[in-house]
This record gives structure tokens, sequence and C-alpha cells, in this order.
């Protein structure tokens, strides 16, 4: 399948049932991709205060209104989006435990549901490679490494249903030496979709001890001349949704994001420059 196509043409191709080649991750180059979490209404307000009080995981990029199937931010008006059936693959749970894997969530719908869109760092991968980084799940065709972390999401004492511990996920994407201060001034760029790395080097100092043994997508190939980098990841908002327990959340399967008609940052070649001497 063609990957240059316009997210209007890709979300119809998945709305039509006619995309079945893994993730999104490589297709509309250019254009942000977003998480999904949806959740009852009375949960709203509660979940979008806990994404701005961890923003870098949890970049909510739109919230639509109760019931509303298409997003007034990310779609441009002329073209076609039902949230229930644009993105490859769902996941459905009901009191935080997996029910279903699907394609189309309609089934499922309630007047009272709001989705949330969350950045995602598939969105930064064209300008990593624009640069001469090579994206390892991209060039493996495999979904990105994705890993629980020692690392604490914060929440408030008046959370109802947040209260608890939620741990941060990241992704990771293998740079070498030379070229990780490159992937931190491109991505530190993208403030809306996670922004610049939270950890490079060693694994066990955010709570990995394996590699090889992912929490969500798939392993990839790291070298050994090469650094794992782990960036926020907003797989951490629907880990928060899930500790809710409501009797029904709807995420994105791993590495199947929503793709907007929003055109990702243009990269300041000044800044890289400046930030690299």
């Amino acid at each position: 399948m063609q990957k240059d196509i316009s997210p209007d043409q890709f979300r119809r191709l998945v709305r039509n049932g006619q995309f079945e080649h893994g993730t999104s991750s490589g297709y509309c180059e250019g254009f942000i991709q977003a998480n999904l979490v949806i959740l009852p209404s009375e949960y709203a307000t509660e979940f979008e205060e806990f994404c701005k009080l961890n923003h870098q995981p949890c970049p909510v990029l739109e919230t639509l209104k109760p019931g509303c199937i298409k997003p007034e931010k990310l779609v441009l008006n002329e073209n076609e989006c039902d949230i229930r059936k644009d993105i490859p693959k769902y996941r459905v749970f009901k009191k935080g435990k997996l029910i279903e894997e699907t394609r189309d969530v309609t089934k499922y719908w309630r007047d009272d549901l709001v989705t949330f869109l969350i950045g995602c760092s598939f969105s930064f991968e064209k300008a990593l490679q624009a640069h001469g980084i090579e994206i390892r799940n991209i060039t493996e065709k495999r979904n990105v490494s994705m890993y629980k972390t020692n690392i604490l999401c914060k929440t408030q004492p008046n959370f109802k249903y947040l209260n608890q511990s939620i741990p941060m996920v990241v992704s990771m994407r293998p740079v070498k030496p030379d070229q990780v201060e490159l992937a931190k001034a491109i991505t530190e760029q993208f403030t809306t979709t996670h922004g610049g790395p939270i950890h490079c080097g060693d694994p066990k100092e955010i709570g990995i001890e394996d590699l090889s043994k992912v929490d969500f997508g798939d392993s990839v190939t790291v070298h050994q001349d090469e650094i794992p980098c782990f960036w926020a990841c907003g797989v951490t908002s629907s880990m928060a949704a899930l500790a809710i327990e409501s009797d029904i959340c709807i995420t994105h399967a791993p590495g199947n994001m929503f793709i907007s008609d929003i055109r990702e940052p243009i990269i300041s070649l000044n800044k890289i420059g400046n930030d690299r001497k």
C-alpha cells in the first residue's frame, strides 16, 4: 500500500476495511498522528486534569464533545471522519479488562462518550529520518518498542479515580552516539507530541531491565554501538484511563494511531545548529 497518501485517504481506507498493513507508522508523512482514549463523560474532567499534570507523556491535542465523532481541530471541515471507524485497530475495556480488539467500535457507542486525541511520537519520526537518523522500527517493519518505567506520573490529592500510581510509558529508538544531541534538538521542537527524550543511555536507570522484553509493541535490534533513547509515550494515557476502571473505555491498539489533517511543525535548522555548538 502506498504510504504517501493524504490523511483523508488513509482514514477512508481504514473506515472501509481496506487497511490491513500493520501499524500507522510511516504513513501520511508530515501529518500529526494521535493516541486515542474514549471515556464516559463522568470521568472526562479528571482524566483531562491528569493529562495537564503530565503533559509530556499525555499532550492532549483535542477533546471532543460528548457523543461527537468528528474532531473540529484535527480534521478539516471538508474532510470526512468517524472516530469510531477511522483507526486501524481499537481495544475495548470494561472495568479495566480487555474484552475485544476490533476495527470498528460503533456498536459500543454512546452519547456520553468523550474522545481524547493525544500526541504521538510517530509524528516526529519523519523529521529524524530527514536528518539522517534511522528509525529502526520502520526499517524492520515493526511496531515501536514501548516500556513501562519506574517514573511515576503526577496526581492530585482530590482525584477520585486517578490518585494511584500510574507509571510513565516510553517509546525507544536506538541512536548512534554522534546523533544523540541531534535527535534531542529535533524532537524538542515537537512540544505537542512529547518533545525531547526523557532519557538516553542505560535502560535500568528508568526501570527497564531487558530491552528485548517490551510491554507494548515489538522489540527491535539495538546494536552495540548505539544508545537507546526513550521518549515519553501516549500509551501512558491509556494506562491512566484503564486505572479508572469505568464500565467502558476505548483506546487505540498500540501503534494503530489516528492520523490528523494537521501538519507537523517545521523544524528550525538554525535551532538545531545552535543547540549542537
